[in-house]
């Protein structure tokens, strides 16, 4: 992590370099307190906005909810999709015995077989929600399995070319909270496989940036809080806080560090483009100070009583030193106050 502000002692140091702050009247009929150029310094404009402070994190952009996928069952892996790609509910994920393991949707997992005879429960009620949304239940669904839902799924096996049961044994399909995308393959076409045997890894589609944070650090993170991210190639994305986890171990190499890990959707999922796993780094706001008068960290200059000052340009050849207050330092820029600085111009030395 590092704080992104530049140090006070650089600007000090470049403005005393070439700062003269007169008292007597000078030669050629210069005020006391100007200073004659004979070339036209470097200049930059005392700018009003807002400056925030941040602290910066290491992260990594990537796609949500990954998670392992199991074999339900024993046997032949037949088929498998390509890594990248999108199954939505009724999609297949890949085959076993050359029968299709199929994708529904819902947040129970499938803990028991669907046939005649078994009892009521909120997994019936799920799986008739998908017949319904696949356009094979006639019924409204329920936790009860009859009639109605056998026939649907008489009709839905006769649709995926499957023999035709009635009944959906383990392992024919899996629960998703929505489409999914394969992450990666762990297993491979005639592989023999067990159940319980990995298949493939699984994510959402949506892209989410994970960082962590230290201890110290955790109470820039607030959920809802906004955020920068610097994507590869010089493009920022705003993100917000989704989640600030629990504090948990992290090993770096030998050496174990505690983290706080912090999760942030991106405000525009397009911003991140084809990227699909990359490093990135986070800016989170620690103070902001809004439409106020800023200039160059490097246009502040020691005066001999103590405390910084700016040379305003006047007219070609001359400069006058103007007291200063600073507040916020950040990003290059520090807030000033001081008489007559709006709309100004101001020295800033070069080395």
């Amino acid at each position: 992590m590092r704080r992104k502000w530049t140090p006070v002692i650089a600007g000090v140091a470049l403005g005393a370099a070439v700062a003269v702050v007169g008292t007597v009247a000078r030669p050629g009929g210069v005020p006391a307190g100007r200073t004659e150029r004979k070339h036209a310094p470097n200049t930059a404009p005392v700018k009003r906005k807002t400056l925030q402070e941040t602290i910066t994190a290491l992260g990594t952009l990537r796609y949500d909810a990954s998670a392992r996928l199991d074999a339900g069952r024993a046997g032949t892996i037949t088929g498998l999709p390509r890594e990248g790609r999108r199954v939505k509910r009724g999609g297949v994920l890949h085959s076993i015995d050359n029968q299709p393991v199929v994708l529904l949707r819902g947040r129970l997992p499938m803990w028991r077989a669907f046939g005649s005879g078994m009892g009521d429960g909120p997994d019936v009620r799920q799986l008739e929600r998908n017949l319904d949304a696949l356009g094979h239940f006639t019924g409204i669904p329920d936790a009860h399995f009859d009639w109605f839902t056998k026939v649907a799924i008489l009709h839905w096996q006769d649709a995926i070319g499957v023999k035709e049961t009635g009944s959906i044994k383990r392992g024919q399909i899996v629960f998703a909270p929505g489409e999914v995308r394969v992450a990666e393959l762990l297993a491979h076409v005639g592989d023999q496989v067990a159940a319980g045997s990995a298949v493939m890894k699984l994510s959402g589609l949506g892209k989410v940036v994970i960082a962590d944070l230290r201890p110290a650090d955790q109470s820039v993170a607030k959920v809802r809080g906004k955020v920068t991210v610097n994507l590869p190639g010089g493009r920022t994305a705003t993100g917000t806080v989704a989640r600030v986890g629990a504090p948990r171990q992290r090993a770096d190499g030998a050496e174990k560090t505690v983290v706080v890990p912090v999760s942030i959707t991106l405000d525009r999922p397009s911003a991140a483009g084809s990227l699909q796993e990359v490093s990135v780094s986070i800016d989170f706001p620690t103070a902001r100070r809004e439409d106020v008068l800023t200039v160059p960290v490097a246009a502040l200059m020691a005066l001999p009583d103590g405390g910084y000052g700016v040379e305003v340009v006047g007219d070609a050849a001359t400069t006058r030193t103007v007291t200063v207050k600073t507040g916020l330092f950040a990003g290059g820029s520090v807030e000033v106050t001081g008489d007559g600085l709006a709309g100004q111009e101001v020295v800033v030395p070069t080395l």
